[in-house]
């Protein structure tokens, strides 16, 4: 098939389009390198997609409509990978008018382009972030999502509504994926993991919020790839649904850290600090649906990835 993944050049759009291709079909990536963080990364990224001869890369952002209906015109696509977005729940507190912009029209012109190039399924990046300050656990599918904590979580949640319009009305198969917490190799340099790697190596304090008592559905980026290649590519979906991607268990950052003390072979300096607004307590993915329907199976413990993120981190900063 030919397939359109947007947000090609960023962490998990980039290894969805490798992986797509491996897998044999013809992968047109997007994506406009925001300067959100370090545009060399996303250059690197896409430097290397670009050595797949089934691979075509565009710099087009999808807020603009023109440009974003005549690729669709012009390339037939058969199944859309939306995983463009501005990400970043704390980023959203001092930024709003980025996420409106990204999050919501971004997310428009690529349902009305899939409506009128009859594109047959839509795949697209939802988030743990919907469940809000819930505190029952795990988070399950069927969970009421209507009290968001975070501006990005509230473009999140107004995606799926969006999907669902679009779906009821013209007939779009639109698939909704809510990630949880991604890490691995090439990942974004403002989360945790990354960030956390950063202090270590330069002996500076970690900031640790809410004095550490928060918990993270941690899930290896190989693991994520699979349920949203198995989503766009698996038969017999409904025409709109929802399905949680996570590792099915909440791990407290304290873990994390020492974790990646031990890979790094340093010893943390914390820096305990009250909770963040917009911060969520714990996730932690229901993920018996994705399990039945995409035959999804998160194999990679956090104790086995944080290591070869560090690995990986090493290498590409040349530090071994």
């Amino acid at each position: 098939m030919k397939i359109l993944v947007t947000g090609s050049a960023g962490f998990i759009g980039f290894h969805v389009a490798a992986a797509l291709v491996k897998a044999g079909h013809r992968v047109v990536g997007l994506d406009n390198f925001s300067d959100y963080y370090a545009v060399q990364l996303k250059r690197d990224r896409h430097a290397l997609l670009e050595k797949h001869k089934e691979y075509r890369g565009h710099n087009l952002d999808l807020c603009d409509y023109p440009a974003l209906e005549r690729l669709f015109q012009k390339q037939r696509f058969d199944r859309v990978c939306h995983l463009a977005a501005q990400p970043g729940v704390r980023y959203s507190l001092t930024h709003p008018f980025i996420y409106q912009k990204s999050n919501n029209e971004g997310f428009l012109n690529v349902l009305e382009a899939c409506r009128h190039q009859g594109v047959a399924r839509l795949v697209y990046a939802s988030s743990s972030s919907v469940y809000g300050g819930r505190e029952r656990l795990p988070f399950r599918e069927k969970d009421p999502v209507d009290t968001p904590v975070s501006l990005y979580a509230a473009t999140k949640k107004s995606n799926e509504l969006m999907a669902h319009a679009y779906s009821h009305l013209y007939g779009l198969q639109a698939i909704g994926l809510r990630l949880f917490t991604v890490y691995g190799p090439w990942g974004r340099p403002d989360m945790a993991v990354w960030l956390f790697t950063e202090a270590l190596l330069a002996g500076k304090p970690i900031p640790v919020f809410n004095h550490g008592k928060q918990g993270r559905d941690f899930t290896y980026i190989d693991d994520i790839v699979a349920g949203i290649c198995a989503a766009v590519l698996a038969d017999d979906l409904a025409r709109y649904d929802i399905f949680n991607l996570g590792n099915h268990r909440s791990e407290n950052l304290m873990k994390l850290i020492n974790l990646l003390a031990s890979a790094l072979g340093v010893k943390p300096v914390l820096k305990l600090l009250p909770a963040q607004p917009g911060d969520m307590r714990a996730t932690w993915a229901d993920i018996k649906k994705a399990q039945r329907q995409l035959k999804f199976r998160p194999r990679t413990t956090l104790a086995e990835g944080i290591p070869k993120f560090v690995a990986w981190f090493r290498e590409y900063h040349g530090l071994n």
